[in-house]
C-alpha cells in the first residue's frame, strides 16, 4: 500500500468513527441516564448518575422546615432539586447537623454523585 493509500484509509476510518459516535480512542461514548424529575419535585435515586430506585417529593408531601427522612431505609446517591425552594440534604435520617449536610438551590439543581449518602431532606420556606 502506498503512503497516499494509507493516509486515505486512515482518514476514512477516522471519519467513520467520528460519525458513528465513537471517541477518538475507539471507545464508545457513555450515555448518561435521563434524570427525569418534573418541575416542582425533589427526586432522589439510590444509585449515582440517577440510576436505581427513585423517590419523589413535592410540596404536598414535604412540609417546609420539617425533617423528612427518606422512607424504608432508602439512601440516595444522586438527586435533583426542581422544587421552587431550597432544600438541604442530610447524611443522618434525623437531619442532625452533627453529620454531613448541604443546602442546594431550587429550580434545577442536578447532583449526579452526592458528596455523601443522603438519608433525609429539609425543604426551606421561601
Amino acid at each position: 500500500m502506498t503512503t497516499r493509500g494509507l493516509l486515505t484509509a486512515l482518514a476514512l476510518t477516522a471519519g467513520a468513527l467520528a460519525s458513528s459516535g465513537m471517541a477518538s480512542s475507539g471507545m464508545a461514548v457513555a450515555q448518561q441516564p435521563d434524570p427525569t424529575c418534573d418541575r416542582g419535585e425533589f427526586c432522589a435515586w439510590a444509585g449515582t448518575n440517577y440510576t436505581g430506585k427513585v423517590h419523589r417529593l413535592d410540596l404536598e408531601t414535604a412540609n417546609p422546615s420539617e425533617c423528612i427522612p427518606l422512607p424504608d431505609k432508602f439512601v440516595a446517591r444522586s438527586f435533583v432539586n426542581r422544587l421552587t425552594r431550597d432544600a438541604s440534604v442530610f447524611q443522618g435520617a434525623t437531619c442532625s447537623t452533627e453529620a454531613e449536610f448541604t443546602t442546594y438551590p431550587g429550580k434545577g439543581t442536578y447532583v449526579p454523585d452526592a458528596p455523601f449518602v443522603v438519608r433525609a431532606i429539609q425543604v426551606w420556606e421561601p
